[in-house]
């Protein structure tokens, strides 16, 4: 018997070894194994099993494994065959794909449970209750009603030290031993359980809808592919759209099945897992790169025992070790977080279509603002479509107002609309939300003598100010300086700080309102271990009338006390070099609109912009998807963009310029000549040009554009022309598939 093993190194290649005699009854796919690599021993996991070696391999040359880590299996056939396709069809390495769908704490070699010591009551003897003291016979009482407990825990309320129950332990009252504690990621935090709402017709409909995709259709088996088991929930925000999906996996739950529930934003999990807990309780896991390793490796172990049965994270929790998983829910689909920036460069939300077509699992897509791929899966009918068009329970949507910003006076960060609003809330008791896609004091420094932009040498960008801490920030690099007094270039001390960012708006709001209490949530303030969670548990105790935030606070959020978001510099994002930007201007102003007037305190929206007759705009503040979708989708049509193509970037990156730029010229005629000989493919290669952060953390940066009909012949291309020119070693080449940031 022989055994493929993908090794823990980027090779892109699967080793042959031997399976001794001792192993062929243990031997299964996805195991851990240990296996002999040049001289020394790697780990690596079994891919495929033959019971005889291909022609191709000398069987006298083969390395035996020398032993399996793990007999559980890491990897299901299920998920290793969606790891393997999702290598093939992004042009990444098979390890890698492997790495990015297991935590890192699971494949530490030191990694293991947590053990503490646990008291267990005895049932003790006449004998043994008569032999005690007084205060032991008050012990053993005490522990007998609390059923046991850790023993830390139980010292501290008994009010007793380990002595103690060691001598009740030594007397045959109790039983010390050590146990596997879980470490729980909710920190001990309690959660009220919950139990189903009353859904409207819109709400029910949608739930009936999304259990006819879970069944299985007569005849099919658990794995059988099925092309129309995706649905998009296509609910305004607010329109229970949660409570759809819980009731959902109520019901895959009472079928022995389990469930995956993917939230585009770390900030918005522990909101989302406590809404699950209170539903389902312990079955519920999390999964995300917050947790601490202990943390995740517990959870995913539970996962795998099959000890819990709903998993809730971000894009990585679609990998998740759920077996016989019934249900897959993708909220806020639209979100660019879900595709995975590094290699393997995944979208999580692809990637779960494709999880849910191999294991015969539902797929829900929720959003009040789908991708426009998504959407055009709808109407072309790959997917089916549950529309709810009204807002739960006693919210309505609110009313919004657009402020042209060019008839406000010069430097004023607020409009005199703006303050009024906030300053009703003020005095109602009522909460405000005021949302700024930009960290930091001001967005550059500059010198009024010499014009200089004071930059950050490795990425050639303007510094950001950071008041908080006094300095001048890179947000590419993470490179920093304190912040000059005098400008560097020339030496005067006319130095002046150009744009606004969430810290500024924090303290200007401060001076206009000093009776508030006011909280940011962005990217500084959310350093910290469950900072998130702290900020909203805060906010959503009323223990501050404003929360001002990045797009962190900007989807998913639900406070009932919330009646005015304000919108500042809405049309920002309109003005990047990015097809996607109409797109993702919409869909930033919809969402953040939608956290005001949840419950039945009527909700109100102020939109500041420069531009207010941007269609992306105009429409967001009407509500109106279906219009925005067809203009847009009639310009991406005309000009070969998704999702009427596939959209690869290919990105080169050197230290030397001249080296990058030669290389990514020559790399483009070459796609270029392909492209003529295989005509078929139908593959349109733009020029080589710099990208548009051209320089950042010291590496000069280029791409080429391709697009075409299907990814396969991109990837063809993408591996021809590598295979024929291979990069030099000074040179960094990379190809994202389905790219989401042109950047």
């Amino acid at each position: 018997m022989t055994v493929k093993v993908a090794i823990d190194l980027a090779l892109d290649r699967l080793f042959d070894y031997e399976v001794p005699e001792a192993l062929k009854e243990k031997l299964a796919i996805g195991q851990l194994l240990s296996v002999p690599f040049g001289h020394r021993e790697a780990r690596g996991f079994s891919v495929e099993i033959a019971a005889e070696p291909t022609d191709t391999v000398d069987r006298s040359k083969l390395k035996a494994v020398t032993a399996i880590v793990d007999e559980t299996p890491f990897f299901s056939p299920a998920l290793l065959a969606l790891v393997r396709r999702i290598a093939a069809y992004t042009a990444a390495p098979l390890e890698s794909v492997l790495r990015a769908a297991l935590p890192a704490a699971v494949l530490k070699k030191n990694a293991r449970a947590k053990e503490q010591l646990f008291v267990s009551p005895l049932s003790a003897t006449p004998e043994i209750l008569d032999a005690m003291t007084k205060r032991q016979r008050w012990l053993y009482d005490n522990i007998v009603r609390l059923g046991g407990g850790w023993l830390a825990p139980l010292c501290a309320e008994l009010k007793t030290t380990p002595a103690s129950m060691r001598a009740l332990a030594s007397r045959k009252a109790v039983d010390i031993v050590a146990r596997a504690r879980r470490r729980d990621p909710m920190g001990g935090r309690r959660v009220m359980p919950s139990r189903p709402l009353p859904l409207n017709e819109e709400q029910a409909a949608a739930l009936a809808a999304i259990k006819e995709l879970a069944e299985p259709a007569p005849g099919d088996s658990p794995s059988a592919a099925h092309p129309s088991r995706t649905i998009l929930l296509h609910g305004v925000t607010g329109s229970g759209k949660t409570e759809v999906y819980l009731q959902a996996i109520a019901a895959e739950l009472e079928k022995g099945r389990g469930a995956i529930v993917m939230v585009p934003e770390i900030a918005l999990t522990p909101q989302t897992v406590r809404r699950f807990a209170s539903r389902f309780g312990d079955k519920v896991a999390v999964l995300h790169s917050g947790l601490s390793d202990g943390e995740r490796y517990d959870e995913w172990h539970r996962i795998r025992r099959g000890d819990a049965r709903v998993v809730v994270g971000p894009r990585s929790a679609v990998f998740a070790p759920v077996a016989n998983l019934g249900l897959v829910v993708v909220d806020e689909e639209h979100e660019p977080s879900y595709k995975q920036e590094d290699n393997p460069r995944y979208h999580a939300r692809d990637v779960a279509v494709l999880r849910g077509s191999i294991e015969g699992a539902a797929v829900v897509l929720g959003s009040a603002t789908p991708s426009l791929e998504t959407w055009m899966n709808v109407r072309r009918g790959k997917y089916s479509c549950a529309t709810m068009t009204r807002r739960a329970g006693l919210g309505s949507l609110p009313i919004v107002h657009l402020v042209n910003m060019q008839e406000e006076p010069r430097r004023s960060f607020f409009s005199g609309v703006l303050l009024d609003a906030i300053r009703l809330r003020l005095e109602r008791g009522e909460q405000t939300i005021l949302f700024l896609n930009r960290r930091g004091w001001s967005r550059s420094v500059a010198c009024e003598a010499c014009g200089r932009v004071i930059t950050c040498p490795s990425c050639d960008l303007a510094y950001t100010y950071h008041r908080v801490d006094d300095c001048l920030r890179c947000h590419v690099c993470g490179g920093w300086r304190p912040t000059p007094r005098t400008c560097p270039a020339c030496g005067a001390s006319a130095l002046t700080y150009r744009g606004t960012g969430t810290q500024r708006i924090e303290a200007t709001l401060a001076k206009c309102f000093p009776q508030a209490a006011i909280l940011r949530m962005d990217a500084d303030s959310t350093s910290r271990s469950r900072s998130h969670d702290d900020i909203l548990s805060a906010f959503r105790r009323g223990e501050a009338q404003i929360l001002v935030g990045t797009q962190m606070i900007a989807k998913g959020l639900d406070f009932p006390n919330v009646t005015l978001v304000g919108v500042l510099n809405a049309d920002s994002s309109l003005n990047m070099p990015d097809f996607r930007a109409s797109e993702r201007t919409y869909q930033l102003i919809s969402q953040v609109a939608g956290r005001a007037g949840r419950a039945e305190l009527p909700g109100e929206v102020v939109v500041q912009c420069f531009e207010p007759s941007a269609p992306a705009i105009t429409a967001a503040a009407r509500g109106d998807y279906a219009k925005f979708a067809e203009r847009e989708l009639k310009d991406r049509e005309e000009n070969f963009f998704p999702p009427f193509c596939h959209l690869a970037v290919v990105a080169l990156k050197a230290q030397d310029f001249k080296l990058v730029s030669t290389w990514s010229d020559m790399y483009a005629k070459s796609f270029s000549a392909f492209a003529e000989k295989n005509r078929s493919a139908g593959l349109v290669v733009s020029e080589a040009v710099p990208s548009v952060l051209e320089k950042a953390d010291g590496w000069y940066r280029w791409q080429i554009v391709l697009r075409a009909k299907s990814a396969k012949a991109i990837v063809a291309a993408w591996r021809t022309i590598l295979a024929h020119r291979p990069p030099p070693k000074a040179l960094r080449c990379a190809i994202d598939i389905d790219a989401h940031n042109l950047a």
